[in-house]
């Protein structure tokens, strides 16, 4: 079973470290505490998040110990991966405040009652500048700078914050602290995992296994998914929400999602992408929502979309706004949340998904006038 169970996690993963040794030691039963980070930078977690959060279901199911550390104090300093500028730092009350909802979506993936839930002020916020000076001598200035998006950074000029520098250290004393086995993550955090190996031979400790694995592209199917980017699906929205923004994702995702967080087993995987591309990705957003939300909120969703897109029936449940003043479409998506970003926005309206006094309108419809705008949860407006 430890070797299928291997097989399995090979295949999802991009990179595994050490291979070897992580083979040899489910070969051989031995029971991991497999660490995942998170850090409430946000309020929500997202479909993107059900990646790794799938993985450690399969760790759960095969009885290891999963170790789930939201990172509510290196959440204030901001992870630098894939960063281009300094993040701004938040502050204890927004982090504690978004590490709130955390548990509660996580749950819907994990049997909390397995989960060794932990949070990393636990440890970080009392350590004495003794200790951090003990901890920034484990490794070099040279080692941190040859992360990609720091280099990047230093390359291009931008400027680089010297608090940044104590994440990737703040991220493996997680590590140390927990005395992982196994640590997982976006393919974003392979320095950050690797560091942490690094840190615990510092410390004495056998080095964690690392696996990483894909990032999800957000509905614009550009970028990776990401809240701040306004290209996610929440795991916390509601059943409409899910569902509509799953199928506004572009053709060419079809395959990942369904791969990478649908929930399908592989048979049923091949089932849909077999389908037409309208049918597999109502396939897919009804499985999401079934995921988070159960059947039959699922099946509402669905008949809500139908109502809506397939039917062209104008919905009865709608929200009142007024436009201050003569606006442009995607404004006026954007300002009354039927789009969350000017990107999806533009995208809604060259695939002609949005629908003014019941009829389709594009990027070069006439801007609309000031009035009442009746709106329904997405994409159909009525003006006055």
């Amino acid at each position: 079973m430890s070797k299928e169970f291997f097989n399995r996690l090979r295949e999802r993963a991009v990179e595994i470290h050490v291979e070897d040794h992580l083979r040899a030691r489910l070969e051989r039963g031995d029971r991991l505490r497999v660490k995942l980070g998170l850090d409430p930078t946000a309020p929500d977690l997202h479909v993107g998040h059900l990646v790794v959060l799938d993985t450690l279901r399969m760790f759960q199911d095969e009885g290891h110990t999963v170790v789930v550390i939201i990172g509510d104090y290196t959440g204030m300093i901001g992870d630098p991966s894939g960063r281009s500028e300094t993040r701004p730092m938040l502050t204890e009350e927004q982090i504690a405040r978004n590490a709130e909802t955390y548990f509660e979506q996580v749950d819907l993936v994990l049997d909390r009652s397995k989960i060794e839930v932990r949070r990393n002020s636990e440890w970080l916020a009392s350590m004495t500048a003794a200790d951090i000076l003990r901890l920034l001598a484990k490794a070099t200035l040279q080692q941190v700078l040859q992360r990609e998006d720091f280099a990047e950074r230093l390359k291009s000029g931008a400027s680089i914050g010297a608090h940044e520098i104590l994440y990737p250290f703040n991220q493996a004393y997680d590590s140390v602290a927990v005395e992982a086995d196994v640590e997982i993550g976006g393919t974003d955090q392979l320095f950050n995992l690797l560091f942490g190996r690094d840190i615990q031979k510092a410390y004495g400790q056998e080095p964690q296994d690392v696996a990483v694995f894909p990032l999800l592209e957000g509905t614009d199917g550009v970028q990776k998914m990401g809240k701040s980017l306004g290209n996610y699906i929440g795991l916390a929205e509601s059943p409409e929400q899910i569902y509509g923004k799953t199928m506004s994702i572009p053709d060419a995702l079809i395959e990942r999602y369904v791969r990478l967080v649908s929930g399908f087993d592989r048979r049923r995987q091949d089932e849909v992408l077999a389908m037409k591309p309208r049918d597999a990705k109502a396939a897919l957003a009804r499985q999401l929502v079934n995921r988070l939300h159960g059947e039959e909120a699922a099946r509402r969703a669905e008949e809500d979309f139908d109502v809506k897109f397939r039917k062209h029936e104008i919905p009865t449940e709608r929200e009142q706004w007024v436009v201050k003043g003569p606006t442009d479409l995607i404004s006026l998506l954007v300002d009354t949340g039927i789009a969350n970003s000017r990107n999806e926005a533009r995208r809604l309206l060259e695939q002609g998904g949005v629908r003014v006094n019941g009829g389709k309108v594009g990027l070069t419809s006439p801007a609309p006038v000031t009035g009442d705008v009746l709106s329904a949860r997405r994409r159909y407006i009525e003006l006055k």
